[in-house]
Protein backbone atom coordinates (compact mmCIF):
# COMPACT_ATOMS: atom_id res chain seq x y z
CA UNK A 1 0.00 0.00 0.00
CA UNK A 2 1.46 3.39 -0.96
CA UNK A 3 1.55 6.32 1.48
CA UNK A 4 -1.55 7.98 -0.02
CA UNK A 5 -3.57 4.78 0.32
CA UNK A 6 -2.26 4.28 3.85
CA UNK A 7 -3.36 7.82 4.72
CA UNK A 8 -6.84 7.27 3.20
CA UNK A 9 -7.15 3.93 5.03
CA UNK A 10 -6.24 5.63 8.32
CA UNK A 11 -8.92 8.30 7.75
CA UNK A 12 -11.50 5.63 6.89
CA UNK A 13 -10.55 3.59 9.96
CA UNK A 14 -10.81 6.66 12.20
CA UNK A 15 -14.28 7.36 10.79
CA UNK A 16 -15.32 3.77 11.42
CA UNK A 17 -14.07 4.05 15.01
CA UNK A 18 -16.10 7.23 15.51
CA UNK A 19 -19.15 5.64 13.90
CA UNK A 20 -18.78 2.57 16.14
CA UNK A 21 -18.50 4.74 19.26
CA UNK A 22 -21.58 6.72 18.20
CA UNK A 23 -23.52 3.51 17.54
CA UNK A 24 -22.44 2.13 20.94
CA UNK A 25 -23.60 5.39 22.61
CA UNK A 26 -26.97 5.16 20.87
CA UNK A 27 -27.43 1.53 21.97
CA UNK A 28 -26.45 2.41 25.55
CA UNK A 29 -28.95 5.26 25.53
CA UNK A 30 -31.71 3.07 24.08
CA UNK A 31 -31.18 0.55 26.89
CA UNK A 32 -31.28 3.31 29.50
CA UNK A 33 -34.31 5.02 27.92
CA UNK A 34 -36.21 1.72 27.99
CA UNK A 35 -36.29 1.97 31.79
CA UNK A 36 -36.70 5.76 32.13
CA UNK A 37 -39.57 8.01 31.02
CA UNK A 38 -38.27 10.31 28.27
CA UNK A 39 -41.51 10.71 26.31
CA UNK A 40 -42.76 13.96 27.89
CA UNK A 41 -39.31 15.55 27.50
CA UNK A 42 -39.09 14.50 23.85
CA UNK A 43 -42.63 15.78 23.22
CA UNK A 44 -41.69 19.16 24.71
CA UNK A 45 -38.72 19.36 22.33
CA UNK A 46 -40.90 18.45 19.34
CA UNK A 47 -43.52 21.06 20.27
CA UNK A 48 -40.78 23.68 20.64
CA UNK A 49 -39.32 22.63 17.25
CA UNK A 50 -36.00 21.91 18.93
CA UNK A 51 -35.90 18.13 18.71
CA UNK A 52 -32.71 17.10 16.93
CA UNK A 53 -30.73 20.30 17.53
CA UNK A 54 -28.57 17.96 19.62
CA UNK A 55 -29.00 14.19 19.26
CA UNK A 56 -31.16 13.04 22.18
CA UNK A 57 -28.56 10.59 23.47
CA UNK A 58 -26.07 13.49 23.74
CA UNK A 59 -28.61 15.95 25.11
CA UNK A 60 -29.41 13.68 28.06
CA UNK A 61 -25.80 12.79 28.95
CA UNK A 62 -25.25 13.54 32.62
CA UNK A 63 -21.51 13.90 33.27
CA UNK A 64 -18.32 12.30 32.01
CA UNK A 65 -17.60 11.10 35.56
CA UNK A 66 -20.91 9.28 35.93
CA UNK A 67 -19.22 5.89 36.46
CA UNK A 68 -16.80 7.22 39.06
CA UNK A 69 -19.70 8.93 40.82
CA UNK A 70 -21.92 5.82 40.59
CA UNK A 71 -24.61 7.79 38.79
CA UNK A 72 -26.70 7.20 35.69
CA UNK A 73 -25.07 7.97 32.34
CA UNK A 74 -28.16 9.93 31.24
CA UNK A 75 -30.67 12.17 33.01
CA UNK A 76 -33.86 13.98 32.09
CA UNK A 77 -33.91 17.50 33.56
CA UNK A 78 -36.79 18.26 35.94
CA UNK A 79 -39.81 19.76 34.14
CA UNK A 80 -39.30 23.04 36.00
CA UNK A 81 -36.04 23.45 34.03
CA UNK A 82 -37.52 22.81 30.60
CA UNK A 83 -37.83 26.54 29.75
CA UNK A 84 -34.05 26.79 30.27
CA UNK A 85 -33.55 23.71 28.06
CA UNK A 86 -35.54 25.41 25.31
CA UNK A 87 -33.56 28.63 25.73
CA UNK A 88 -30.16 26.91 25.53
CA UNK A 89 -31.22 24.76 22.56
CA UNK A 90 -32.59 27.83 20.76
CA UNK A 91 -29.16 29.43 21.25
CA UNK A 92 -27.39 26.33 19.88
CA UNK A 93 -29.77 26.28 16.90
CA UNK A 94 -29.07 29.96 16.18
CA UNK A 95 -25.31 29.39 16.43
CA UNK A 96 -25.55 26.45 14.03
CA UNK A 97 -27.81 28.28 11.56
CA UNK A 98 -25.48 31.29 11.47
CA UNK A 99 -22.44 29.06 10.88
CA UNK A 100 -20.87 30.17 14.16
CA UNK A 101 -20.90 26.70 15.67
CA UNK A 102 -19.98 23.91 13.28
CA UNK A 103 -19.83 20.24 14.22
CA UNK A 104 -19.80 19.61 17.96
CA UNK A 105 -20.53 16.86 20.46
CA UNK A 106 -22.32 17.42 23.76
CA UNK A 107 -20.57 15.48 26.52
CA UNK A 108 -22.61 16.67 29.50
CA UNK A 109 -25.87 18.53 30.06
CA UNK A 110 -28.20 18.29 33.09
CA UNK A 111 -26.62 17.00 36.30
CA UNK A 112 -28.39 16.41 39.57
CA UNK A 113 -26.65 18.24 42.44
CA UNK A 114 -25.06 15.09 43.93
CA UNK A 115 -23.51 14.07 40.61
CA UNK A 116 -22.40 17.65 39.97
CA UNK A 117 -20.63 17.78 43.35
CA UNK A 118 -18.96 14.40 42.79
CA UNK A 119 -17.85 15.43 39.29
CA UNK A 120 -16.22 18.60 40.66
CA UNK A 121 -18.83 20.99 39.28
CA UNK A 122 -19.28 24.46 40.75
CA UNK A 123 -21.78 24.92 43.56
CA UNK A 124 -24.92 26.35 41.96
CA UNK A 125 -23.73 25.25 38.49
CA UNK A 126 -26.02 26.03 35.56
CA UNK A 127 -25.93 22.26 34.93
CA UNK A 128 -28.04 21.79 38.08
CA UNK A 129 -30.17 24.92 38.38
CA UNK A 130 -30.90 25.78 34.76
CA UNK A 131 -29.55 23.97 31.76
CA UNK A 132 -26.06 23.95 30.35
CA UNK A 133 -24.16 21.92 27.78
CA UNK A 134 -20.50 21.07 27.78
CA UNK A 135 -19.32 20.39 24.28
CA UNK A 136 -16.22 19.64 22.30
CA UNK A 137 -15.38 21.10 18.94
CA UNK A 138 -13.09 19.56 16.35
CA UNK A 139 -9.42 20.52 16.76
CA UNK A 140 -9.61 22.72 13.67
CA UNK A 141 -12.64 24.72 14.89
CA UNK A 142 -12.08 28.41 15.64
CA UNK A 143 -13.86 29.63 18.82
CA UNK A 144 -13.45 33.31 17.85
CA UNK A 145 -16.81 33.55 16.02
CA UNK A 146 -18.48 32.22 19.17
CA UNK A 147 -16.79 34.96 21.20
CA UNK A 148 -17.76 37.62 18.67
CA UNK A 149 -21.39 36.43 18.87
CA UNK A 150 -21.23 36.56 22.68
CA UNK A 151 -19.79 40.09 22.60
CA UNK A 152 -22.49 41.30 20.24
CA UNK A 153 -25.54 39.26 21.29
CA UNK A 154 -24.63 37.55 24.56
CA UNK A 155 -26.49 39.96 26.82
CA UNK A 156 -29.73 39.54 24.83
CA UNK A 157 -29.39 35.74 25.04
CA UNK A 158 -28.32 35.81 28.72
CA UNK A 159 -25.45 33.72 27.39
CA UNK A 160 -22.65 32.29 29.46
CA UNK A 161 -19.77 30.71 27.52
CA UNK A 162 -16.89 29.22 29.44
CA UNK A 163 -13.93 26.97 28.84
CA UNK A 164 -12.66 24.25 31.14
CA UNK A 165 -8.96 23.41 31.49
CA UNK A 166 -9.68 20.30 29.36
CA UNK A 167 -10.67 22.56 26.45
CA UNK A 168 -14.37 21.71 26.64
CA UNK A 169 -16.69 24.62 26.04
CA UNK A 170 -19.60 25.34 28.36
CA UNK A 171 -22.70 27.15 27.04
CA UNK A 172 -25.83 28.16 28.88
CA UNK A 173 -28.46 30.88 28.94
CA UNK A 174 -28.36 31.33 32.72
CA UNK A 175 -26.49 34.64 32.90
CA UNK A 176 -24.38 37.02 30.85
CA UNK A 177 -20.82 36.23 31.84
CA UNK A 178 -17.78 34.33 30.64
CA UNK A 179 -15.03 32.41 32.36
CA UNK A 180 -11.92 30.43 31.66
CA UNK A 181 -9.75 27.68 33.08
CA UNK A 182 -9.39 29.32 36.51
CA UNK A 183 -13.12 30.08 36.74
CA UNK A 184 -12.60 33.82 36.23
CA UNK A 185 -13.43 36.17 33.39
CA UNK A 186 -9.76 37.13 33.02
CA UNK A 187 -8.83 33.66 31.75
CA UNK A 188 -11.81 33.40 29.38
CA UNK A 189 -11.27 32.67 25.71
CA UNK A 190 -13.69 35.56 25.16
CA UNK A 191 -13.16 39.16 26.27
CA UNK A 192 -14.57 40.29 29.61
CA UNK A 193 -18.15 41.60 29.55
CA UNK A 194 -18.52 45.37 29.23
Amino acid sequence: MNSRNTWLFAILLAGVGTACAESRDQRSFALWAGDHPTGPFRQMLVQARLYGVVPIHQLLRSASDWRLCRAAPYAVPPAAQWPAVRSTLALLLTLKQQGILGPFEVLSAYRDPALNACAGGAVGSAHTRAFAVDLVLPDWADPNPLCAFWQQHGRAWNMGPGRYPSGRIHLDTAGYRTWGADGGAGSSFCASPH
